[in-house]
């Protein structure tokens, strides 16, 4: 009786690495973000590198002219990064998404449309009830970054956030 013995003894592959371009899943999101207008608010939602990003991924980010400038950031910053630069904040406000580093002011309630999603700080110990009560009659969902929890129930936004402020008070200090 013949043994049978195959043909092929071993077989190897070997990956091909390859870039491919990804489509994104789902709906386009149309993000704003506003110019901080209180007094010594500096900061900044997204920097232009998180717009690059969320452009990358289909998205659109509307930026109100010089939101960045207390931030050391330039408009030219954030349009290469591909947002769009407007010079009136009703604009930003016509987006799905706003998303704001201060606390959201009177007139910001104004703008918003119904239904809009907000990404802020919300201080409802401190929040004029005027402001709650405008937001809830054109059901705003707001999301505060200061309750937002990881998977291990911390705060990491609050503790990058206060790390920041560590920092810049020593360096604040030494200049007195």
């Amino acid at each position: 009786m013949a043994t049978s013995r195959p043909i092929v003894t071993s077989i190897r592959y070997q990956t091909l690495e390859e870039t491919l371009d990804v489509k994104p899943k789902g709906e386009e999101l149309c993000i704003g973000i506003p110019r901080e207008k209180s007094f010594s608010e500096n900061r900044i939602a997204l920097t232009p590198d998180a717009v690059g990003v969320l452009v990358a991924n289909g998205h659109s980010v509307t930026l109100e002219s010089n939101a960045g400038v207390g931030a050391n950031y330039s408009d030219k910053d954030y349009s290469e990064a591909g947002a769009k630069i407007v010079f009136d904040a009703e604009k930003v406000f016509d987006c799905d998404v706003i998303v704001k580093s201060g606390p959201i002011s009177d007139d910001e309630c104004k703008l918003f449309k119904p239904q809009q999603y907000v990404i802020s700080p919300i201080h409802l110990a401190v929040m004029k009830k005027e402001i709650l009560e405008k937001m809830m009659d054109k059901r705003i969902t707001a999301l505060s970054f200061e309750n937002l929890k990881d998977d291990s129930g911390h705060n990491p936004i609050v503790r990058s956030m206060s790390e920041i402020a560590g920092s810049a008070v020593m360096l604040i200090a030494s200049q007195h």
